[in-house]
Formats: C-alpha cells, structure tokens, sequence
C-alpha cells in the first residue's frame, strides 16, 4: 500500500480516537455497509466502471476489463453491485499523476479508466455493457457524473477539485440517474459518494443528498483489495502480490469464522489499481471460489436489504416484519442504519415516524435553504404542527412521554421499541 495512504489512514484513525464521533442521526438515507443475517449470503461491489479497456496485464485477446467481471461473475451465478460513473472526460485541463499515488489518473481530477482515455469508461460511452448489467440481473449504482468529491478533503485528496455547492451535488447525480433512466430505462436506488467524502457545504452532507435523491448510501464491510497496487519492480511478481492480497484475507477470515460473510458487503474496483494493472480479472475467482467452498451466496446490495434491510434487527426479531414495511415511508432508522430500539423515543423521532418521508425531506431542505443548518427532524416537526399531531412541546429531544390519540395502542412503553409497535399504521400490517 502506498506511503501516503497508509499516512491518511493514521492520520484518519487517530482523528477517531481524538476527535468524538459525529452522533449518528435518524435518517431517512443511511449508510449500508453490512446487514443482520443469519443466512450465508453477501453482496461485492465495483467501482468506477464501467470499463471497455482490456485487461492489464492482457491474457483475454483485448476482452474488456469489466466483461470479464461479468464473465467470472456468471460462472459462479453471481450477482454483482456496479457503483458506476458517467463520464470524466469534461475533468480538464489537469496533468497525469504519478503511478502508485491517489491521484495516478489525474492530479485536480479523477479519470476513468485512465488519464486521456476517459471515452474508454463509464455509463456515457459504455452503453453495450451497462446492457449487459441490467439483463445480466446485477444491480446498477450512482458514483456520481463526472467523480468529484462532494466538498474539500484536506488530508488524501487535498489537491483535488471539489463540487462547490449542495446543488451541485446533487444536479451531478442527477445527470447519471436521468442517463440510466431516459436511455437504458434502469433506475438506481443507491449511490457511494466519490472517495467517501460526506461534506458539502452548510453542515450539509452526503446524507442530505442522498436525501434529496431519494437513495441510500451505498458502503463496504471488507476491502476486496482489488485496487491496490504492489511496488515490486517486477510486474508479473506484483501481479501475483495483488492477487494474494486479494484472495489471501477472504480465506483467513473464513478460517477463522465461517459466517463471518453472513451480510457483508465487499469492496472491489471494475478498473485498473494505482499502477494500472487489473488484479480484479485475476483474484475475483478466488475469491468467488472460496465463498462457493463455505455454501455463500453473492446476491446484489437490493436482494441483501430484501432479507433485512437493518444494521442491528433481523428476521427472527418479532417487530421485523413492521419495521421492515414502515422504514420504506418513514424515518425509522438512524443514518449508520442501526435502530437502536432500547433507546428512549424522542419527539424528534416522533415526528418523523409520523410524516411522510417527501414531506420529511422538502420541509427540512427548505428552512435549510431559507435559515441555515437546521436539525434532522426540523421538517417534520414542522409537518406534524401543521396537522396538529404533537403536544406543544418543540424540543427535538425531548423524551415521548404520551402519544397522539386513535394513531396507537395503549402503551406504557416509550422506548422506541414500545412506540413502534403501539403504532398503528395502516402500511404496516
């Protein structure tokens, strides 16, 4: 792994431990990295693609990159997640950047699949395969337009470019969700924000974009290390170090803990590594090989939510099957997607278990846009005073001490746990 990033992740880490933690909010996007199941299934996700390049170092006649994911995936009747881009080649002027570094594509810029080469990638110049995709049954993923951040990211990424406002954000992935959609007639659900960087600007964030989209946060559980590059001179000897440290950490893992995959999601790349070479077409079978040995399924991030969509509550829980219709209209879950039902319920959290998520979501963005920053359940505060749902207390949280009549059943339990199940919802049942 390069210097610099093995200092942005100390650095990062360290920040952690320092630093306290932003407190997870509810949220009706949330960041999906891993579900709670007992069944032996997971979901891989690829990165940057789609790519029409061949394979480096090329022993499939010219075959594209990101066909022979698809071809690998096929064999082992997998079904994959393609966090996909539109198209980088309006990321100029901008110089190449130097092999083994974050910015080997470009320094101001991301490019994909390489710098002066960007009509080789993405969902713009890649229709037959983002084809293939979606008749294939993979699921298809918004990684934004044009691949930049969101906001600054001073510690990795400092040099690059960045989106300069909320808006922007959101009209990049816009213009990626209108191309699959018009063109391809395929709606994506899910987005992963370039290189993760959450800020944007307002103390807005990636959630509150994901928010006006309509997605989820699409994240990772485990590194697949597809993307890493080794710096042995010898290529064919780094080559064969990319591929172990691909498929090496999936078989210690399920040494040590056959079930430790059980509603994982793992990280790949559908592209080239810091040194441009594709390990991906090499170790993705055995990886595959390996979950195959201990009775996985590798399903797309959608079926994975179908068997739960929680962070901290599975099927066997008997408040599953409510939770589960009611988090598809409502703000249940919080943005880390645990639901934590042990905890006290809050007016804040009232309120947006009682609104609709689009009145939810406008509302907040609107005093947003109107006052500044404001807190997650200010919109639905506002819809519920407007329809007199709520006593006069207005403190977000504030702990639920009584519950609006003829909306719930007795109960004496205001734990977020107690008010859910007490809640009568018609959708719910």
């Amino acid at each position: 792994m390069p210097l610099i990033i093995k200092l942005g992740k100390k650095v990062k880490a360290a920040a952690r431990k320092l630093l306290p933690a932003p407190e997870p909010r509810l949220s009706w996007s949330r960041r999906i990295s891993q579900i709670k199941t007992k069944s032996r299934i997971c979901a891989m996700t690829f990165d940057d693609g789609p790519m029409d390049l061949p394979a480096v170092p090329d022993r499939f006649h010219g075959r594209a990159v990101t066909d022979l994911i698809l071809d690998v995936l096929a064999e082992y009747d997998a079904k994959g997640t393609f966090d996909v881009i539109g198209d980088t080649s309006e990321n100029y002027p901008d110089k190449r950047g130097r092999l083994g570094t974050t910015n080997w594509g470009g320094v101001a810029y991301d490019h994909y699949p390489d710098f002066g080469r960007d009509e080789h990638g993405g969902a713009l110049h890649c229709e037959r395969i983002i084809r293939r995709m979606i008749d294939e049954g993979h699921q298809i993923t918004n990684h934004s337009y044009r691949h930049l951040i969101y906001g600054r990211e001073n510690i990795i990424y400092r040099k690059r470019r960045s989106l300069d406002s909320f808006d922007a954000a959101v009209a990049d992935l816009t213009r990626l969700d209108s191309l699959l959609r018009d063109r391809d007639g395929y709606q994506m659900t899910m987005t992963r924000p370039p290189h993760y960087v959450n800020r944007v600007e307002k103390g807005l964030t990636a959630y509150d974009v994901c928010d006006a989209m309509g997605y989820q946060y699409l994240a990772a559980s485990f590194d697949g290390a597809g993307w890493m590059s080794d710096r042995n001179p010898d290529p064919e000897a780094a080559l064969e170090a990319e591929i172990r440290a691909m498929v090496e950490p999936v078989r210690k893992a399920l040494e040590k803990d056959p079930d430790c995959f059980c509603g994982q999601i793992i990280f790949q790349k559908d592209g080239g590594n810091m040194q441009k070479r594709t390990p991906v077409v090499y170790g993705l079978r055995g990886q595959l090989e390996l979950l195959r040995s201990y009775g996985y399924r590798v399903v797309t991030v959608a079926e994975l939510m179908e068997e739960s969509p929680f962070a901290d509550l599975g099927r066997e829980d008997p408040l599953f099957d409510k939770l589960n219709a009611l988090q598809r209209d409502r703000t249940i879950v919080y943005s880390d997607n645990h639901l934590r039902l042990d905890r006290p319920m809050t007016l804040g959290e009232l309120a947006l278990l009682l609104c609709p998520r689009e009145e939810a979501v406008r509302r907040r963005l609107a005093i947003i846009r109107r006052s500044g920053p404001a807190a997650p359940a200010a919109g639905a505060l506002d819809w519920c005073a407007e329809q007199g749902l709520l006593p006069g207390e207005t403190d977000p949280k504030a702990p639920v001490t009584a519950l609006p009549e003829g909306l719930f059943g007795p109960t004496t339990d205001f734990t977020r746990r107690g008010v859910y199940a007490a809640y009568r919802s018609p959708s719910a049942e």
